[in-house]
C-alpha cells in the first residue's frame, strides 16, 4: 500500500501581539511543497482582529518599520471564522499528509493551532510541526545560536526577499527548507 506523500506546509503569519487570544492574527500565508520544491498550492488571507483583543504596543512599534507590509495585512480582512474554515478545507484537500513548516515553527504554529481549534474545532496538523532552524542545527551539527540566516550556507537560499508579507515569506522559507532537505537526502548516512 502506497503511503501518502508528506506535504510541507510552509506557513507564515503576521500578528499585532505576542500571543493569540489577547492579540490577533492579521495575516496568514501557506505554501504547500513537495520535498522536491514543487509548490502544489498556496493559501493566503487577511483576518479581522478578534473582538476582545488589543494590539500590543511593542509589536505596533515594530510594525512602524514595515508600513507597506502592515498595509498588506489590512487589505480585504475577513472574519477569522470564515478564513479558518476555508484554510481547514484547503489543508484537507492537499494530496498527502500535511506537515506544518515554519521559521520559527514555535511562533507560527502557536497561532495557527490556536485559530484552527478556536474557529473550527479541528487540529489538521495534529502536533506535526517542523522548525527550519532546528533542522539546520541538526544538518550543521552546531549550536542553535549558529543557525540564524547569517550563518547558513548561501546555497540553501533562493533569490526571494523576506518582506513580512505572509505568503511571500512562506514561499521563501519553504524553498529554503526544500533546498536543505534535498541536500540532506543526498548525503549518505554516517
Amino acid at each position: 500500500m502506497a503511503k501518502d506523500p508528506e506535504i510541507y506546509v510552509s506557513t507564515d503569519i503576521e500578528a499585532d501581539g505576542p500571543i493569540p487570544g489577547p492579540h490577533s492574527m492579521l495575516s496568514l500565508g501557506s505554501a504547500a511543497f513537495l520535498g522536491d520544491k514543487t509548490v502544489i498550492s498556496t493559501f493566503t488571507a487577511n483576518l479581522e482582529t478578534l473582538p476582545d483583543a488589543t494590539a500590543d504596543a511593542r509589536t505596533m512599534e515594530w510594525w512602524k518599520g514595515f508600513p507597506q507590509a502592515w498595509e498588506a495585512t489590512r487589505k480585504n480582512a475577513r472574519p477569522p471564522q470564515a478564513v479558518m474554515a476555508e484554510y481547514l478545507k484547503w489543508l484537507q484537500g492537499l494530496p498527502g499528509r500535511a506537515i506544518f513548516l515554519g521559521w520559527p515553527a514555535s511562533w507560527d504554529f502557536m497561532w495557527i493551532y490556536w485559530y484552527l481549534f478556536r474557529f473550527t474545532g479541528e487540529r489538521p496538523f495534529h502536533e506535526n510541526a517542523l522548525d527550519i532552524r532546528s533542522y539546520a542545527m541538526g544538518m550543521r551539527k552546531t549550536a542553535f545560536r549558529m543557525t540564524s540566516r547569517t550563518y547558513l550556507p548561501k546555497r540553501w537560499f533562493d533569490e526571494r526577499p523576506h518582506t513580512h508579507v505572509a505568503l511571500e515569506d512562506a514561499l521563501e522559507q519553504g524553498a529554503l527548507f526544500c533546498n536543505m532537505y534535498r541536500e540532506n537526502m543526498e548525503t549518505p548516512e554516517g
